[in-house]
């Protein structure tokens, strides 16, 4: 039919006929086809493509700072409390480096004063070596104090009258207690001042060596 014969019958009151329905078109598995399928795809792509709406798909929970936001507010630091604590473990730093440089000095002047006393003690050694005046036969013992404790040396009679006047002295070197001269005595005395034994000052007072006189002499048997 014509577009002119069409007009003519509407004209008269005829309606046109109804067109048929069309069915969706099946998948050849047999399911209907959705109509926009691939619509949810192209969206997809359109948002992987598209910064704005990767913006705004972005999820809430996602606190990461955007470019240009204002940075978020910190707790103010107090500065005062702050350099009381450097302050503070500064001093603590000082203290214990003091404390160690002391413990080093004094451990340094310990070992100084080992090593000079044995170097003293080796060079008096030397100095007495042959010059003793010991005699195997004296049989008197003359008793003195050294040390804290009560010693005692065996000398013959004159030696005890020359050792009461002065003129002659006892040393201790090498655990033994030498008898010698008032001269060597003296200059023991340089070398290791500690090691003079005992030396008589026939001037003082006879109540500072109760031990002079032979009759006060501390027995023999004795244990000191």
């Amino acid at each position: 039919m014509n577009d002119t014969l069409r007009n003519q019958l509407m004209g008269l009151g005829f309606k046109p006929a109804p067109e048929p329905e069309r069915r969706p078109a099946k998948k050849r598995d047999g399911s209907p086809e959705r109509k926009g399928g691939n619509a949810g795809a192209g969206r997809g792509a359109e948002k992987r493509g598209n910064p704005a709406a990767q913006g705004r798909a972005a999820k809430p929970s996602d606190k990461r700072q955007r470019p240009g936001a204002p940075a978020q507010a910190r707790p103010p630091r107090n500065p005062a409390r702050s350099r009381e604590d450097i302050d503070l473990a500064k001093a603590y730093a000082i203290r214990a480096q003091r404390e160690k440089d002391e413990r080093i000095a004094a451990e340094k002047a310990k070992q100084d004063a080992a090593r000079e006393r044995r170097e003293a003690r080796a060079k008096l050694t030397q100095l007495v070596q042959g010059k003793a005046l010991n005699s195997p036969d004296a049989d008197i013992a003359r008793h003195f104090e050294y040390g804290g404790k009560i010693k005692r040396i065996h000398v013959t009679a004159e030696q005890l009258k020359a050792l009461n006047a002065g003129e002659l002295g006892v040393l201790q070197t090498d655990g033994r207690y030498l008898l010698v001269d008032a001269a060597l005595l003296a200059e023991a005395e340089r070398v290791f001042a500690p090691a003079v034994a005992l030396r008589v000052d026939p001037d003082a007072p006879a109540a500072d060596d109760p031990y002079a006189d032979p009759q006060y002499q501390v027995p023999d048997d004795l244990v000191w």
